[in-house]
Formats: C-alpha cells, structure tokens, sequence
C-alpha cells in the first residue's frame, strides 16, 4: 500500500509539476510512448540501425554548417580566404570543418546502406509505396546537398569538378544550356555560382530534406516496421519486441561508433584545402568526390548524339524503376534467395556502380600525363595547406587604411613607397604580382637593419628582377622600412 501511495505521489508531482505543465500544453508523455512503444515484428536487429544513424549525421551537419556559415562569404572574391580562414587560423576550424565534409561522405554510405537493408528485406513491400519513394528522394536530395556544398572552397579541386558537373547538365536535350546558365547564373562561373549553390545548400535543399524526413517518419510509423525477411509484410504473425530498450541501445551503438570514427578521422587525416581557383590553368585534371566517381567516368563513353542515351534515356529509365519497385513486385515474398531478378538486378547495378569507379582510378593511375599531373596538383594542395594564413590586402581594404591610425611614420612609408612606384611591380600594399613577389610579412623575415641593407644594396636575383638601390634620404628610407614591417 506504501509503494502504491508513493507512485500515486509521484504520478501526482509529476502531473502539477515543471513536466506536467509542459505535458499539458505539449503532450510530451504520448510522443515519448509513440516513439518507444513502436512495436518491431521479430524483435530488435541491428540491421535495422542505419536509419538513426542517418538522422545523427543530418543533425550533425546542421550543427557544424551553422558554425561554419558564422565565417563564410559566398562570393568569388572571398570564399576561398575565408575558407583558409577557417582552416588555419580559427580554433578548431580545421577540426569542425573535417568533421562536415567527412560527414558529407558518411551520409552517403550509411543511406546507401539503409536503402540496401530495405531492398534486400523486400521492407518495400506492403503498404509501404509512399515509405520507398519518399526514401528515395531523400537519396537525392543528400546527393544534391554533397554536390552543391562541393563548390564553396572555391579552390582549384572544387572548381573544375563543378565546372565538369555543371557542363554534363548542358547536355541534356532542349533545356541543357538553360539549366547550365540557370545552375552557374550565367555562362561562366563566378560570384553568381558559388551564391546560388550557396542558397542551395545552407536553405533550398535542407529545407526539402526536412519535410521529406517529417514525412518518410510519418509514414514510418503509419506503416510499422517491416521486420525480418521471413515476415509477413501485410499482416506480420511473428512476436513483436518493442523500440526501447534493445533497438534503441543498437542504434545508440552505431551513433557512437559514428562519433569516434570521424572524430579519430577529422583529427589524424584533416581536410585540406587547395590553392584558389584559377579558371586560366588549363593544366589542372579535374576529379570529382568517390560518390560521384561512376558517374564521372560513366560520361566518358557517351559523346555527340549518342550522349543524350547515356545521360538522359539510361538513368532516367533506372530512376522510374527503382521509383516503381514497390508498384512492379507487388508479391508477399521477402527472402532474397526467392527473389532472383531483383537481387540479379541490385548486384548488377552495384557491380557496375564499383566497377566504373575502380575504372577511373585504374586509368588514372595508368596514364603517365594524368598521373603526374594528379600528383602534381596533390603536392601544390599539401604545399599549401603549409603555408600561413594570408589575409586579403587590397588598396581599399581596411586594413590598409588603418596604416595611417597604427603608426604615422608606416603611413608616410606608404606614401613613398606608391611615389617611388613600387606597387608597379610589388602589388597594391605590396600582394605581390607576376612582376615581383609579395611583401607582406617580409618584417617578419627581415629585422630593420637587413631591410636597409637590402634596399641601399638589392641582391643579384633583386637587381635581375628590375630592382634598382635606392637613394632616398635617411627619414625616408626609414619611414619606408615601417611601411614594410606593417605589411602583415
């Protein structure tokens, strides 16, 4: 009787308390039971984790792309550096901006392998039609997502592979060109492109990927759960286990080993970031990420008019299929081994899928031109990545207008130093140009005294440069060395 009056205590506290105010006005009791109660025909299975893992990473991405949208400029002028930024002078950056590209790729995967589960389950069976094809637009759109956000670097790898992407969309009969000019904001790319994807990808696709992720849980669990192969999939007979605690403690498992695995990933094997995007490099060999490396080489075979087979008949026949899978197998058998032609045709689309990707490797790596190349364009990334972070600097920056405020005598140095025309070949604020290198942070390389020494008496490699000794007087010279050394 005690024990009874102590729960009826509790149930009462609980009801008049912080919780049950909150109960009261949101009904926080009935989700909970709604979302732990589910009944799971055949009992918890650790096939059936990779839906949550998917929603870990989602909210993941979320999380890491707000924090980085906090410094990006999505504009050709400023997107790399701020990028750089990120990479090499925020606290962390390099570490959040790793753990949101590797995440990019292990949505990929685990959606991949959420939809192979519920393919090889037959888990589209049923009254499930709306669960399979919600699904698979959700496959779409995380590919979008992946490609969109692929750009924003603005560097030489991010560039040319959209300049590819954007280019195989222009073949598309009757609307291709206005879709490249659509997808680019003009014939070329530039500011209007990174804007555009950048619109994409922080709000149009998400906000797409929000309401189909409502909708495929709605519909999740208007449906049920399908249970195991063996199972009935419109009135399933086996004993049913309920979602908490078993399958919840398995799909915690695998949000956990998530956790370790690209947080060990962001910290050993950082992204790195390449020089910025230069459209004259006629040189550099463009090459997408893995989950678009089929694709990449797919295009290859198909040219002129046989292109619109490859490019549109072909994948728009293999979409309408998958989409139409659970119209086309209405059957009640699940069991792979009794279901030859769909199996047939799922090994036969993920062999090709794995071969065409192992294809272009292997031509790359078998090409002498294109490999060295490819090795070439890895050394000047790495190269790079070792460089410090160099802020912009431009005549109008503020930076530059702030020499006056910092220190009068650099200001005065300044204005020698554009009379004696130096930013003829140096550069406005001394960025450097093809005519001579850059002199910001040369007062870090250089104490005063050198400076004067190299200025009165320039070196052979200075003097076959056009640089000629300067005869400028003492308080000049001076003030011109202060207007160096705040070149930072």
């Amino acid at each position: 009787m005690a024990a009874e009056h102590d729960r009826g205590n509790g149930g009462h506290n609980a009801e008049h308390g912080f919780r049950g105010w909150l109960n009261r006005r949101m009904g926080l009791d009935d989700l909970l039971r709604g979302a732990l109660d589910e009944p799971i025909p055949g009992g918890a299975r650790f096939a059936y984790i990779f839906g949550s893992g998917l929603l870990f990473i989602f909210i993941s991405q979320i999380v890491t792309g707000v924090f980085l949208a906090l410094y990006y400029v999505p504009s050709a002028d400023h997107a790399h550096t701020t990028v750089a930024y990120i990479t090499k002078q925020v606290t962390g950056g390099s570490f959040l901006r790793s753990l949101h590209s590797y995440g990019a790729s292990a949505m990929v995967v685990v959606l991949l392998l959420h939809l192979s589960q519920t393919y090889i389950y037959g888990a589209y069976k049923g009254r499930r039609e709306l669960l399979w094809l919600s699904g698979c637009v959700l496959f779409g759109l995380v590919l979008g997502m992946a490609f969109t956000g692929y750009l924003l670097p603005w560097d030489q790898r991010a560039y040319f592979a959209t300049a590819v992407g954007t280019n195989a969309a222009s073949e598309v009969p009757l609307i291709g060109e206005t879709l490249k000019r659509m997808m680019r904001g003009g014939s070329d790319m530039g500011t209007l492109t990174i804007s555009r994807f950048f619109v994409a990808h922080v709000f149009l696709v998400p906000a797409c990927i929000f309401a189909l992720l409502a909708s495929h849980i709605f519909l999740f669990r208007k449906a049920g759960a399908a249970g195991p192969f063996d199972e009935n999939p419109f009135h399933p007979v086996q004993k049913a286990e309920l979602f908490y605690p078993r399958q919840v403690l398995m799909d915690l498992s695998l949000t956990v080993l998530l956790i370790i695995g690209l947080g060990i990933l962001s910290f050993m094997i950082p992204v790195s970031l390449g020089p910025p995007a230069n459209p004259a490099d006629t040189q550099f060999v463009p090459r997408p990420e893995w989950y678009y490396l089929s694709v990449f080489q797919w295009l290859k075979y198909w040219h002129g008019a046989a292109s619109i087979i490859g490019i549109l008949v072909i994948p728009s026949i293999l979409v309408i299929a998958v989409l139409a899978l659970p119209f086309l197998d209405r059957g009640i058998e699940r069991r792979p081994w009794k279901r030859p032609i769909a199996m047939g045709a799922y090994t036969f689309v993920l062999v090709g899928l794995v071969g065409l990707a192992l294809r272009s490797q292997y031509l790359d790596s078998h090409d002498p031109g294109i490999a060295q190349q490819l090795a070439k364009q890895n050394s000047e990334e790495a190269e790079y990545m070792r460089k410090p972070f160099e802020p912009e600097l431009s005549s109008g920056s503020l930076a530059a207008a702030n020499v006056a405020l910092a220190d009068p005598l650099a200001a005065k140095g300044k204005i020698i130093f554009e009379a004696q025309s130096c930013n003829g070949c140096h550069g406005d604020n001394g960025i450097g140009s093809a005519a001579a290198p850059k002199l910001t942070g040369v007062g870090a390389k250089f104490n005063t005294q050198k400076l004067e020494a190299l200025l009165k008496q320039p070196s052979a490699a200075m003097t076959q440069g056009g640089m000629t000794p300067s005869d400028l007087k003492d308080e000049d010279l001076k003030a011109l060395i202060a207007y160096l050394e705040s070149l930072k």
